[in-house]
């Protein structure tokens, strides 16, 4: 679990490309150096003598650049501020992290960290009255010419992340990769049942608490680690909390059963390095999560300080391609053996339903007064419903209904309700189900 706790540190950091990028320059730079002041000298009648710079115009050129290049990296952290804060009264403060952890930012202000170290250093080695220089001065003018065309890249990636949605296209793709890794095969053993027989002759030992030591968003767990370790000390574990949930410190946070072991196992408590807990939710595992920024758009864009029903259209087109993906795919597992078969782990399951009225209960309430939400939002139901199974059909019945139930037809005009009606009369027949009695008017 440090493993990933150092990756997600790293992935929404400022700091790691650049400082690589500065090492990197001082590795360059001492290169050139060494070929300027050792290795150009034994071929000097060689090369033209026009390619070689005088000092003093090294010097200027180096004093130059340096401003240059530091203007440019003033002016994109200036940039960075006006697209943080933009998401942040404008989308969901839940997205700053996609623009934080968006390579192509890091790597422009990395780019810039090395122009400027380069260039610095340079002109710190360089001698009033030294030796003409070839490869710095010409190194240093490259990098001068990369920094430019990364600063025209990062006011283009800017622009087009200022763009709502791009962003919403953004998430929902990091929201697809997610899924894809979360129900992919795995080394160990997962399963959504498994032998009763197995699971009572472990739960018929005396059952032990392991309490969280620290207070926080559950980021993820490191399943596979967690069962060797389980293996190792010859137990069954299971998971109070779910990824996602908050944890409060002292609270139980597994349960354990250990055979021959009735009395509790101090070293048992390691389990917890096994955990991700943050001060805020990620990306990492949480498949609810990445849904969330979506909702949150969208019902920001349904506020009468925004209304912007479009957004919130995209958004909800998004979420419902986003469950239709899901659902394809999704099993409720609860259960995680290790390589040999055994049972080690436990954790209960989050259900179709639950992502569904997770992630559309909150756009119903505070959009049930815009007819192109509340139609929308039975469009995208329609669309999970017709591309997938029977019991997939049924919880989105479910959750089509309570919408249903929730619309006031009475206030509607007739144009509206006729709308309204054709979209409900869609999903009752894909579902196979009769429509609520509410829908007569």
């Amino acid at each position: 679990m440090n493993t990933m706790r150092t990756w997600v540190n790293i992935r929404d950091s400022f700091w790691f490309l650049p400082a690589i990028y500065s090492l990197l320059a001082l590795i360059v730079v001492t290169f050139t150096n060494l070929i300027d002041t050792l290795f150009i000298p034994t071929i000097k009648d060689q090369i033209p003598s026009g390619l070689f710079v005088s000092s003093s115009t090294a010097s200027s050129l180096y004093s130059s650049l340096i401003t240059s290049i530091l203007t440019m990296t003033t002016i994109s952290f200036s940039t960075i501020m006006v697209v943080l804060t933009t998401y942040s009264t404008q989308f969901s403060p839940r997205t700053l992290q996609d623009f934080m952890k968006s390579r192509v930012t890091q790597h422009v202000l990395g780019v810039f960290s090395f122009g400027f170290i380069y260039t610095l250093i340079n002109l710190l080695v360089l001698g009033t009255d030294g030796p003409k220089g070839l490869v710095g001065p010409f190194s240093t003018v490259l990098i001068a010419i990369i920094s430019l065309g990364f600063f025209l890249l990062f006011i283009h990636h800017a622009s087009r992340y200022l763009q709502v949605n791009n962003l919403i296209g953004q998430i929902r793709g990091d929201a697809s990769t997610l899924i894809h890794n979360t129900f992919r095969e795995k080394s160990y053993t997962e399963a959504t049942e498994w032998d009763e027989n197995e699971v009572n002759g472990w739960k018929q030992y005396t059952r032990h608490v392991v309490k969280a030591n620290q207070s926080g968003y559950l980021q993820g767990i490191e399943i596979e680690g967690l069962l060797q370790f389980a293996k190792q000390h010859e137990l069954l574990l299971s998971s109070v909390y779910q990824v996602g949930d908050y944890v409060q410190k002292g609270a139980p946070a597994f349960y354990y059963w250990k055979k021959n072991g009735e009395e509790a196992d101090e070293s048992v408590k390691d389990c917890n390095r096994y955990t991700l807990i943050g001060n805020e939710r990620t990306d990492v595992q949480d498949i609810e999560f990445s849904v969330q920024k979506l909702v949150e758009i969208a019902v920001k864009a349904t506020s009468p300080s925004i209304n912007d029903p479009h957004t919130a259209v995209n958004c909800i087109n998004r979420i419902g391609s986003f469950l239709s993906e899901l659902a394809s795919v999704h099993q409720p597992i609860r259960y995680y053996g290790d390589q040999d078969g055994h049972l080690r782990f436990m954790m209960e399951p989050k259900k179709f339903e639950d992502y569904l009225y997770k992630s559309f209960y909150q756009i119903r309430l505070y959009g049930k007064k815009d007819l192109t939400v509340m139609d929308e939002m039975l469009q995208a139901l329609y669309r999970i419903a017709i591309t997938n199974e029977d019991h997939i059909k049924r919880d989105t019945w479910t959750f089509a209904k309570y919408v249903m139930e929730s619309t006031d037809i009475e206030e509607m005009h007739e144009l509206d309700y006729e709308r309204f009606y054709q979209t409900c009369w869609k999903i009752a027949e894909v579902c196979d189900e009769e429509l609520p009695e509410n829908m007569d008017k």
